[in-house]
């Protein structure tokens, strides 16, 4: 079984479509996962406008079973875990250092109304391992890539299982193309999206 919590919006957040962008599938290649699917952003092409809402979030485990019917995937057995990078163009398969990524220099998070753009795209691809860059009112520093001691691992084995993610506010147009580094190349299908945002 699953608890979910629904929490109020905020007064920033009132009048306003939030759209979810979450992850669905499981662990697992093609076979293993039927009648599921592997793992795979949802929706994975969103356009919207640049009033509207994006709360990226996901879910995981650190305790999947298939039934033993197998468990390919990436990292240690058994663990779901995603994270959300950008990347130059949807044909790629990696990328692009945080530096690089420039779609974040026109986003707001109405949940860490502290964190900047680098501090949502740190949050985002260490699947909140890392809360910012050096800390915010709502990242303790001693969470944060500056602060923490201890690196993610290479497998993001020590990463959440679940990301409670932003509340994302679009201070631009634009659209950027997303990857998940860890769930990417071990079938056919590999974990990708894109956001455009519209006047």
């Amino acid at each position: 079984s699953h608890v979910y919590q629904i929490l109020p919006r905020t007064e920033e957040m009132a009048g306003k479509t939030i759209y979810n962008l979450n992850v669905r599938g499981k662990r697992g290649n093609i076979v293993q996962t039927f009648p599921a699917t592997e793992y795979d952003f949802i929706p994975d092409r969103l356009v919207v406008k640049k009033d509207d809402l994006v709360h990226v979030q996901w879910t995981g485990s650190n305790s999947h079973d298939n039934n033993n019917d197998g468990d390919d995937g990436e990292g240690q057995g058994g663990t779901d875990r995603s994270n959300f990078m950008e990347m130059s163009d949807q044909s790629e398969s990696y990328p692009k250092t945080i530096k690089e990524a420039k779609f974040w220099d026109g986003v707001e998070s109405l949940t860490d109304p502290d964190a900047d753009g680098t501090d949502i795209a740190i949050g985002l691809a260490s699947a909140g391992y890392y809360c910012s860059k050096k800390g915010t009112k709502n990242c303790d520093e001693d969470l944060s890539l500056e602060g923490r001691k201890k690196h993610i691992d290479d497998k993001m084995n020590n990463a959440p299982a679940s990301y409670f993610g932003h509340v994302l506010k679009f201070t631009k147009t634009g659209g950027m193309n997303y990857v998940c580094t860890r769930n990417n190349n071990f079938s056919n299908r590999s974990q990708k999206g894109s956001i455009t945002v519209k006047n």
